[in-house]
């Protein structure tokens, strides 16, 4: 059984959503120590200007080692309407926007005290919209060693890491994009780029984009 090691990730890209459908089991780090400036609290959506990096405001911990399941989300800067907004803006034109913001309008709504359990939630309900079932854990502990059937991508799949030297497997399929014809075609934004713009299709350009391991 092949197993897959990931950090929490808020609205998490392309890539991570492979590793759930190509792994038959993962597992996301609740014991690591939280960083900074990485997709533990933000994702990075097609804004009609170009990439737009959204960040989930946290109340700065106690300690500079705090472990990721104890990080609780702040409500600094009205960030739930911000965010919505931003989605909304980003993705009102694209073919599924409408059929899916129901579903996710309410975490928008609803306050959530921990970091995790907000990724946590949000993940279930795209992989549900996607029609994945991934069989995923929380750690038991932090580990530092791996078996050959064991990836570790807990710090790999990162914003500031080029996904083309850190994960030569993951080869992002390009797929429609309300913008493209301005920006381009840009790879690996959040999933729910790829969600908004092809809905059921998703599940299929995630399988084109990864070989299973």
């Amino acid at each position: 059984m092949k197993t897959v090691y990931l950090s929490s990730a808020y609205l998490a890209p392309v890539e991570y959503y492979c590793k759930l459908l190509t792994y038959d089991r993962a597992v996301i780090e609740q014991h690591d120590h939280y960083l900074k400036q990485t997709y533990r609290n933000r994702c990075t959506i097609a804004a009609p200007d170009g990439p737009l990096a959204l960040t989930v405001p946290i109340i700065k911990p106690d300690t500079p080692k705090c472990p990721m399941c104890d990080i609780r989300i702040s409500d600094h800067g009205n960030w739930r309407h911000l965010h919505w907004n931003a989605l909304q803006s980003a993705y009102n034109h694209t073919p599924f926007f409408e059929y899916y913001k129901d579903d996710f309008r309410p975490f928008y709504e609803q306050k959530y005290e921990f970091l995790m359990d907000f990724n946590d939630a949000l993940g279930q309900l795209i992989c549900s919209l996607i029609d994945m079932e991934p069989r995923i854990s929380r750690s038991d502990e932090y580990k530092t060693s791996f078996t050959p059937d064991e990836a570790d991508f807990r710090e790999r799949i990162h914003p500031k890491k080029d996904f083309r030297t850190e994960d030569p497997d993951f080869r992002p399929q390009p797929y429609y994009q309300v913008f493209q014809d301005k920006l381009g075609f840009l790879p690996n934004l959040s999933i729910v780029d790829l969600l908004f713009n092809m809905g059921p299709e998703s599940l299929l350009v995630l399988q084109e984009s990864h070989p299973k391991p």
